[in-house]
Parts: C-alpha cells; structure tokens; sequence
C-alpha cells in the first residue's frame, strides 16, 4: 500500500451528516468520547481507512491481529445523521498527517458532509473535578450558536496550537466546503492518564449540539475496558517511535503483540 485507502464495506443514505472525530491524543478524550458514542448510539460500521502513514505493526489483541486503521460509523438521529470516526492512532509524519486528512474529507464529502467537530483534550497540569470544555471554530456564527452550549471560546494566549488531526482537519475543513469546531476537554495533561471525566464533559456538551441523550452511566466501566488496549497501543508506538530513531539499524524495529 503506497497511499493511504478508505476501504468502502457498505453505503448508506445519510440525511445532513454531521461529522464527530475521536482520535488518540492528550488524555485520550477524543477517542474515549466518540468511542463511546459509538458503543451507546450502536453505529454501525460502513467504511476503515489504512496508511503507511500509520506505524507499521500489528496488534495481537484477543489471540487476533488488529491492524491500526480508523473507523467510519454512522447512527441516525431524528434530528440529522451523525458520522463518528474512530481510530487507534494518528500518523507519526507531518506529510501523512496532511494525506490523511485530505482522504477523510474526501470520504466525508461523497455524503454530502457539511460540518466536522473533532475531540481532543487541553492539558493543564492540574486535576480538575469539573472540567470545562473548550472550543475553537472555523468562524464566528459557530461561536455564536454554540456558546450557550458551555463552551469556552475565550481560549486566545491560552491554546496556542492544536497539533495532529484534530486540528488539521477543521482547519482545512473550509477547503472542501464543510464548517468545523474543536472540542477540547479540560485534562491534567499527563500521557499516561486515560481521563474520563473530561470524556464526560465533552459528550454532555455533544448531547446538547446533536440533540440525543446518551446513556453517560456506563462510561467509567466502559473506559476501563478501553484503557488496557489503548496503554498497550500507546506502549508499542514508543517502542516502535524509539527504535525508528536509530537509523543505523532501522531493520530492528519490531512486530511486538
């Protein structure tokens, strides 16, 4: 595979899709939230997408290999149709980060996707009982109608970048005709803390944009579940990240289980 793929199982008829990204990243809020949504909405699954962009291992997961990929999902509301893309990692090359974007939105817009909201977290060194949530727009009409949601726009001096997917993709959304926010909940910032508190606040602001109810009872049972296989996935792309680095012996990087 020279490119990155989205890999089509089935086609469904979406009603005004609205786009929710969860992919790792700081407290693994993004993929917690959206992985969530998925398992309590019972999306169905319509498409994987693969890049050698992607760390180049597979996971023994269960007795079964698992390939990294990301994971198109759609459910239908009564209000719009939702798309919630799941994935186990974000690619480790600037370049990929780019390719892999421009295939999502690519694959979004033959759906007729008009608006992306990506997850993610804001690391503040401090433990937080009730976390805010954070946001950031691609224009101000968005702030405007979701402000009264709980969001924190007032982020400038703040969050200065938002790196990876989460970020790229609503930046670039507008290039392909589609609107875009970054939810970002409140997190300790610490790489080894899986937190579902901030997950919480972040659904219960999605609760309110996407007009359902989500069943927020389970999470903490449900993230438990997560955590092991997401501190496993996150253990082998260190191992993987470290041993590409040493470039005199790059044969050595291994397919770890």
């Amino acid at each position: 595979m020279l490119e990155t793929r989205v890999f089509v199982t089935k086609k469904p008829k979406l009603r005004n899709p609205i786009c929710i990204v969860g992919l790792p990243g700081i407290g693994n809020i993004g993929r917690i939230a959206v992985g969530y949504m998925v398992h309590e909405l019972k999306a169905k699954k319509f498409a994987e997408l693969y890049s050698p962009y992607f760390f180049p291992f597979v996971m023994i997961h269960n007795n079964m290999i698992h390939t990294l990929r990301n994971e198109f999902y759609y459910c239908k509301t009564k209000k719009r149709d939702i798309i919630l893309l799941i994935g186990d990692c974000q690619t480790y090359d600037p370049k990929g980060h780019y390719e892999v974007v421009g295939k999502i939105l690519d694959f979004l817009k033959t759906f007729g996707c008009k608006a992306v909201i990506t997850v993610g977290g804001f690391g503040t060194g401090r433990v937080s009982e009730k976390p805010k949530v954070y946001g950031a727009a691609t224009n101000s009409d968005i702030i405007k109608d979701y402000k009264k949601y709980g969001i924190n726009f007032d982020i400038s001096g703040q969050i200065g970048t938002i790196v990876g997917a989460s970020g790229l993709l609503v930046g670039l959304a507008r290039s392909y005709g589609m609107e875009g926010m970054v939810l970002l909940g409140e997190t300790t910032g610490f790489p080894i803390i899986t937190d579902p508190t901030a997950a919480e606040a972040v659904l219960r602001i999605l609760e309110k944009i996407l007009k359902i109810k989500i069943d927020l009872t389970k999470i903490d049972e449900k993230v438990k579940a997560m955590h092991d296989f997401i501190k496993r996935l996150e253990d082998v792309q260190k191992q993987a990240i470290s041993q590409m680095k040493k470039r005199d012996k790059p044969e050595e990087l291994k397919y770890i289980g």
